[in-house]
Order: structure tokens, then sequence, then C-alpha cells
């Protein structure tokens, strides 16, 4: 559910309270400056709440007109394409805003059925969406959780991967009791990094309580400290500390999960204990470096084949140590089959089908495990059988990141641009840090023709790019997707910068040569410069990627070009790909770009 920003002058804070409050209650999650951290600077919090906004409601007033800082708020919502307009007097909004059309609240008195208020709802529902009734922040049943991301206290960064990995099973344990209703692991990690009150994270998140702690592990000690708390009073009804050896990390967990719904004085039924005992691991050893190897997935450079064989690498010394850790073989074979997917033309590279194949047979509840078989068929042109996989995939888990973005790319393989912009707008909405799902979707939206979303989406490419590139530099894969966006947004100059940033910092990575030919083509219309980017992506990429090439509808402009022609036929050769066949060469809507 997208966030809605309220901007007003100081003067107007009880009546924004009031709308603000009347629009929680519709259902959505809002937010106002009296929210702001202590520890960031105020510009910053609010340029970046700006930009993540689905839509900035401006309540103009006498004060508001005169207000330099809600003329800088509406302005940047109109460029955004976000802004809703309301006026508290009579007041008429200052040029350009009086061109646009503004909801009447001078005489509101918060009556949600009149008119001028429905109006203002109307609005705010068209670019932030609508909240079905069944879908509202109202909790299912008397008893809900939202587990915040427990703290890294290790004082090492890089042990962040395993305080994320306790917050997600302690999630996905919790999810197994039937009487208590969980928040998703993604929609609790909003959070992440925030100095959030937790009666507001209720609140906002419409649960009865809220779990949220801290990991510290030092050498082969772990320290687990949680404390439940009730979300309307914000009191205390559980709290402990675990200090423990590393190797009881289950024991803890186990424990926890149980304390939690004692607490919460649900029963738990026999077989829910079980399944909460059930780590898919009995070692401490290979669980630590599943959850090392997840975070990499998760965070790490895409397109980078570097990225892809730590991951096999981990997961493959983790199967070493436990050869019946589904969850490990399902992680190797999705790296595997992404490894292949860019770089692989050959048998040489490991299409991670046996991976898959032997995870499933471990643990046939793995969703995920589907996705490298699916785009195995997919590369053979066998898409009935690709879509039968990611049907059983989302069947087992509809929410999961991995599957949703698997299901786009292969629709996109068959020009079914409509439906792969459902799935990227799941993915992306799960895993809203991800910048390469927000990427795919700002291309499908471009595709149709969707240009008020695209503009919107590229910023949201944009904001994320930049998160990583705070936390690391060198992610050629943020700088190549983050300068598109840069040039959509009419920064041509700096979007140049990024383009020989990412080059300098990762040459090898064909995701950003072909990401940065197309920009070449649309935005600078430099055909010879598209073309020295594309000639490494021709000699070195694997089947779906040249195959994706054939069929781009950004490349389109290079197609009659004897140079583009012979190194098309070259790779085609190199990898045995047979001409395209009636049907594919007939569709009418070309797939966008990786």
């Amino acid at each position: 559910m997208s966030e809605i920003f309220i901007s007003y002058a100081r003067p107007d804070e009880p009546q924004s309270k009031r709308i603000a409050d009347a629009l929680r209650s519709e259902g959505y999650c809002v937010w106002r400056d009296d929210e702001l951290p202590a520890h960031r600077p105020y510009a910053d919090v609010i340029q970046e709440r700006l930009s993540s906004a689905g839509a900035v409601v401006v309540l103009w007033s006498a004060a508001a007109a005169k207000s330099q800082w809600v003329r800088a708020e509406a302005d940047a919502a109109r460029t955004l394409g976000t802004l809703v307009q309301a006026r508290l007097d009579q007041t008429i909004p200052p040029m350009p805003f009086n061109q646009i059309q503004c909801a009447d609240l001078k005489e509101w008195d918060g009556d949600r059925d009149t008119s001028s208020w429905n109006k203002l709802v109307a609005s705010v529902a068209a670019l932030a969406g609508a909240i079905p009734e069944s879908e509202g922040r109202q909790s299912s049943g008397p008893i809900s959780v939202c587990v915040l991301p427990f703290a890294n206290m290790s004082g090492d960064p890089e042990q962040e991967y395993f305080s994320d990995g306790i917050s997600e099973d302690i999630t996905t344990d919790l999810a197994k009791v039937s009487a208590l209703e969980v928040i998703a692991r993604n929609t609790a990690f909003m959070f992440k990094g925030q100095s959030a009150d937790v009666c507001d994270v209720a609140r906002k998140l419409g649960v009865s309580h809220v779990l949220e702690g801290s990991v510290r592990k030092a050498g082969t000690r772990v320290r687990i400290s949680a404390q439940l708390i009730d979300g309307k009073s914000g009191s205390h009804v559980w709290a402990e500390r675990y200090d423990r050896d590393l190797t009881d990390i289950f024991a803890i967990q186990d424990e926890l999960s149980k304390a939690i719904v004692d607490a919460l004085k649900i029963k738990l039924l026999p077989e829910e204990k079980k399944a909460i005992q059930q780590r898919g691991t009995t070692s401490p050893e290979a669980y630590n470096l599943y959850l090392m190897a997840r975070q990499y997935w998760i965070t790490g450079n895409h397109g980078d084949r570097r990225r892809e064989e730590r991951v096999v690498r981990i997961c493959r010394r983790a199967t070493e140590i436990d050869r019946d850790y589904a969850r490990a073989w399902a992680l190797m074979a999705i790296a595997q089959s992404s490894l292949r997917y860019v770089f692989g033309g050959g048998e040489e590279v490991d299409d991670g089908v046996a991976a898959a194949e032997r995870a499933l047979a471990l643990d046939p509840g793995i969703a995920e495990a589907h996705c490298p078989k699916a785009r195995h068929l997919a590369e053979q042109n066998r898409f009935d059988e690709a879509d039968a996989e990611i049907a059983i995939a989302l069947r087992l888990d509809p929410d999961s990141w991995e599957v949703n973005k698997e299901a786009g790319t292969i629709l996109i393989r068959q020009r079914r641009v409509d439906a792969a912009t459902r799935h990227f707008e799941k993915a992306a909405g799960v895993m809203e840090t991800d910048f390469h799902a927000w990427g795919m979707l700002f291309s499908c939206y471009q595709a149709q023709g969707k240009t008020d979303e695209a503009k919107r989406v590229s910023e949201m490419v944009l904001k994320q790019a930049e998160r990583v590139l705070a936390e690391d530099p060198d992610n050629g894969s943020a700088l190549s997707l983050g300068a598109t966006s840069l040039a959509v947004l009419g920064q041509p100059e700096r979007a140049k910068q990024w383009l020989e940033r990412a080059l300098l910092v990762d040459p090898d990575n064909l995701n950003i040569r072909y990401n940065f030919a197309c920009n070449l083509l649309i935005h600078f219309h430099d055909t010879d410069a598209a073309l020295d980017m594309l000639e490494p992506v021709f000699a070195a990429a694997g089947v779906p990627m040249i195959k994706l090439v054939e069929g781009d509808v950004d490349i389109d402009s290079v197609r009659s070009d004897p140079r583009f022609i012979s190194m098309m036929k070259e790779a085609k050769k190199r990898l045995g790909i047979k001409p395209a066949t009636p049907s594919a060469a007939s569709a009418t809507s070309a797939p966008p770009r990786l």
C-alpha cells in the first residue's frame, strides 16, 4: 500500500491532523512531518518521503500559499504526478496550482459522507490505489503481530545477514500459528534502520502487538534479546534475553516462538508446534552459511557473475555439511540458473535444474525451486510447461519475490507484457528495495505507453539505486538502472556520469552494457556508441539474453544496421539458436529490456 504524504503550513496543523487521521481510517498509511526522526536531516527525510509517496495531499490556506516549504512540496508532487489538492479556507492556490482541480474542505467537519471528502479520497485512490475492504489495515483477528527487523548489535555490518535471517525465521515460525495473524516479512522490513515508534507501527499496520529485538553474534556465542509490546499502550507484554552458544540457535528460536505464543495466550496445536521446530537443517554451521548466501543474493550486484558464483559456492558448502538442506539446494539452483541466463553459452554452465530437483525431493513445498525449472523450459521455448511450473510455485507461495520476478521474466519472453506487469508490481511491492524489479516494471509501463506510471516508477528506481550506492558505491547495476532513470527524468549529464562510472567499476557486467546500449539509443540517439556497448554482450551472453535482444523494442532502431545484423548472426551461430518461429516474429508487443 502506497504512503500518503500530507503537506501543510504550521498554523493548519489541527486540520492536517484531522485529515490525516481520516485517511488512516480509510485504510491508508499517512505521513506528516510530525513523524520526523530526531537523528536525520529534515530536508533529506522530506525528499525521501515525497519521492516514495503514492499521493501527496497539499492543504492550501493563506498560510500555506506563503510557505516556501508547501510550495516546494507541491511543485515536487506536480513533477512526480502525485499531487492532490484541497483548500482549507477561501484562498485560491498560487500559480500554477490554481490550474489544477482542488477539493474544497474549508467547511469540512470530519463527515466522510460529504462530496468534498469523497472527491479528495477518489483522487488519492486514483494515484495511490484504492483500498479494497478485504485489504484494509484492520486485523483479520483479535491477535496480530509485526516482527520488526532485529537490530544487529555485533559491531560488524557484515553480520547484518544473521540478524535479518533471525527476524525472517521468527516471522515464518509465528506465521505457522493458525490463531495468529502475522505481517509479512517485507512489510515489516520497510521499518529497517528507522527509529520507529512501536505504537505508530501498530497503528499503521493494524496489529495488536509488535515484536522487536536485537542480535549480537561474536565468535561461538550469540545473544538474542526480544520484547513483545502491546500496540495500543506501548507496554511490554513479555521480554527475554537468550545468551547461549551458537550451536543452540535453533533451541533459542523454538523457545522464543513458544514464549511469544504463551504471552499472547494462544493455544499452540500439536502440528503447529511440530512445524515450528522444523528448521530444514540440524547444523548451525549450514544454517549460518545459508543466511549469508541469502543476504548476498538479495543485496548483491545484479548481473555481476561474482554474486552468483559466491552464492553457489556458499550454498555448495552448506549442502556439503548437510546433504538434506533443501533451502540451500534451492538457493544454489536459483543462482546457477541466473548465472547461465546471462553468461551460459554451453553445457559448462549449470542451469540449476539438478539442484532444484534435489531441493523439491527433500521439500516439495519450496516454491522458489520451481523457478530454475521454469527458466530451463522457457529457454527451450516450452512455454506451456514453463507456465505450469510457475503456476505451481505461485500456488505454493503467491507472495514470493523470486517467483513473481521469474513469472514476469518468462511472460516477457512470451511478449505478454500486461501479465508480466502484474508480477513485477508484486515483486517490487514485496521487496521494495529491489531496484531491478522496479526497473523491469518501468520498462513494462514504457512498453505499454503508460508515461505517467513509467515516470513515477523511474523515481523509485533512482531512489532505491541511490540507497544501494550509499552502501555499495561500486554496484554497477544500481548505477546502470539509476542512469536510465536520470535520463528519463531530464538529467542527461548526470546520467552520462553514472554510465561512465559503472563501466569503470564493473566492466564485465553484461546487464549493464545492455541497459546502457538501450539508454544510448533511446535517450542519446548515439547508434555507434550503442553498438560498441552491445558487442561484448553478443560475444559472451547466454541463449536467453540473446533471445531477449532479438525481440526488444528498444533495439528496433538498429535492427537494419549491418554491424548489428552481423553481431546477432555470430551470436546465434555460437549458441546454436535457430531462427525465430513465425508466431514469435509476428508478435505485436515487444518485451522491455533487462
